[in-house]
């Protein structure tokens, strides 16, 4: 399986520590199968640290290694969806907020931002926020790389 990593700079190793934290699925490299949104994400690095170029960086993964390693993957929103993504985003400690190598899933863009504050400010339910998840167009997966051990599986192309 090839995977894509947009970025504003390319860079030769992946260093786990420059990872920040209170993301989806925590301080990791998060990969893209769709090379589009990779480089819809390279864009938004880009302004975000008004530098750089956009730049996809591709990886072969071998998927048949994934047995060795502790994986979490959710096929679509849902509560535990919902509720990992939380867990992550709002985790104020240096040390993750779960054990798993690579964790598979839904991108919570801004649109889904919007309804994760829905809910945690109390105007919707766990369930409604699912209901309303669902009814999004456009759902990307996410490969997430949290572990030293899952960086090496990655080969740069």
């Amino acid at each position: 399986m090839i995977l894509y990593h947009g970025t504003n700079a390319s860079f030769e190793a992946i260093d786990l520590s420059c990872s920040r934290p209170n993301k989806d699925f925590g301080r990791g490299f998060y990969l893209s199968a769709d090379k589009e949104q990779a480089l819809e994400m390279a864009k938004v690095k880009v302004e975000q640290f008004e530098s750089g170029t956009p730049t996809v960086m591709a990886y072969e993964f071998d998927e048949t290694q994934m047995a060795q390693l502790k994986v979490l993957h959710f096929d679509a929103y849902s509560e535990d969806w919902a509720r990992f993504i939380l867990l992550n985003r709002n985790n104020a400690s240096a040390e993750p907020a779960h054990d798993y190598d690579i964790v598979i899933g839904p991108i919570a863009n801004d649109r889904v931002g919007v309804q994760l504050w829905r809910y945690e400010t109390q105007t919707i339910d766990l369930a409604t926020l699912v209901r309303n998840l669902q009814y999004m167009k456009g759902v990307t997966i996410q490969y997430y790389f949290g572990t030293e051990r899952a960086i090496k599986l990655l080969k740069r192309l």
